[in-house]
């Protein structure tokens, strides 16, 4: 299979690029290429113009600031789970991002790609929603901060405009009492999630004092769980709590998508049962 021809061009600064993606009708950044440049070859996505990111420097590398992580949109799927300063503030983040794809694709792919691409069946989305994580985006006007809940617009939309880029996720650090855990049904040809689960929980004294559940794979965008996090708060942690809590679930999930390979009714009861199980492992983590 053959891409559609189109204009290449691999700016050095991003200036240069953001230049580019505004001025040029129709051009696309290219990060990684793992989902845009297999799109082209189906014909899918056909933009007369790529912007190649992977000369400007400075939008990669892992720092903590105060209470959260900053990720530059260009750091790599395997360097954050690879992180030492990932897999100790947010290992969350670094067991996701372990378990993208192939070793190909996380060799290759970058964390603002997969967030800009805003596939619902990718990991990072559903992840960085629980995680109540800010997507940093820059254009000719500056930098502008969105919260992942409201990054994710629709189906392949994300919120930012034409001509801005993902420059860097601010992610919050996962501390003590805390916990996170993420559980995803793989599709077996792709690794996509069928279903993807996040959970991040507070508890105090075996009491759940805050809890945060976003779900991928089955709408268009992840979808919070919010009656099962409201059910959680205040509650004992126990398997019946967290049974009563996941049970939920469906609550959040209208218009399920299904496929040859899954229906949405059957996708919503994973959901329910990922749940569970990312909450059990989540106070796990949270020391409860």
């Amino acid at each position: 299979m053959q891409t559609a021809p189109f204009d290449y061009y691999r700016p050095e600064t991003l200036a240069d690029a953001i230049d580019l993606l505004s001025t040029v009708d129709g051009a696309r950044p290219l990060a990684g290429g793992h989902s845009l440049l297999p799109a082209m070859k189906l014909r899918v996505a056909n933009p007369p113009a790529l912007v190649d990111l992977s000369r400007i420097e400075g939008l990669d590398g892992i720092s903590r600031n105060g209470d959260s992580l900053s990720i530059g949109a260009l750091t790599k799927h395997a360097a954050v789970a690879a992180s030492e300063l990932v897999q100790g503030d947010c290992s969350i983040l670094a067991d996701t991002a372990a378990h993208i794809g192939d070793p190909a694709v996380r060799n290759r792919g970058t964390i603002g790609g997969s967030i800009a691409h805003a596939d619902p069946a990718a990991d990072y989305p559903t992840v960085l929603t629980a995680l109540g994580a800010t997507i940093t985006v820059t254009g000719k006007s500056g930098d502008r901060s969105i919260p992942a809940d409201d990054y994710f617009v629709d189906m392949f939309t994300p919120a930012h405009a034409d001509g801005e880029l993902v420059t860097s996720v601010e992610v919050p650090v996962i501390g003590d009492e805390q916990g996170g855990d993420y559980k995803k049904h793989r599709h077996p040809a792709s690794s996509y999630a069928v279903v993807g689960v996040a959970a991040v929980v507070s508890a105090s004294d075996g009491t759940c004092t805050a809890a945060r559940i976003a779900i991928g794979g089955i709408t268009g965008t992840p979808e919070r769980a919010e009656a099962a996090e409201a059910a959680l708060v205040g509650q004992v942690v126990s398997a019946e709590s967290i049974a009563e809590a996941s049970s939920k679930v469906a609550a959040a999930l209208d218009n399920p998508l299904g496929d040859v390979y899954a229906s949405g009714e059957y996708r919503v009861h994973l959901a329910t049962v990922l749940t569970r199980r990312a909450l059990a492992d989540a106070f796990i983590d949270a020391g409860v």
